[in-house]
């Protein structure tokens, strides 16, 4: 009696995980693409006009405060 429980058991275990694995299988985030434009007069894709982009910003370095290094001294 025993045996037939565990095996029963065991089978539904094993199915449930099956269909887990299966749906998590091969799955990947969608990639979001850009809108492309249409020209009025032909209707077909156009080329946007790059601008030219800015130069990063140099990063400046945040100066702590004393009552936030004593905060994270204490934790």
């Amino acid at each position: 009696m025993a045996d037939i429980v565990k095996e029963l058991v065991s089978g539904v275990v094993e199915s449930v995980l099956k269909e887990i694995l299966k749906k998590t299988a091969g799955r990947t985030t969608t990639k979001r693409k850009k809108r492309q434009t249409r020209s009025a007069t032909t209707g077909r894709f156009t080329r946007k006009a790059s601008t030219a982009s800015k130069p990063a910003r140099k990063q400046v370095s945040k100066r702590r405060t004393v009552a936030t290094r004593s905060r994270q001294r204490g934790s």
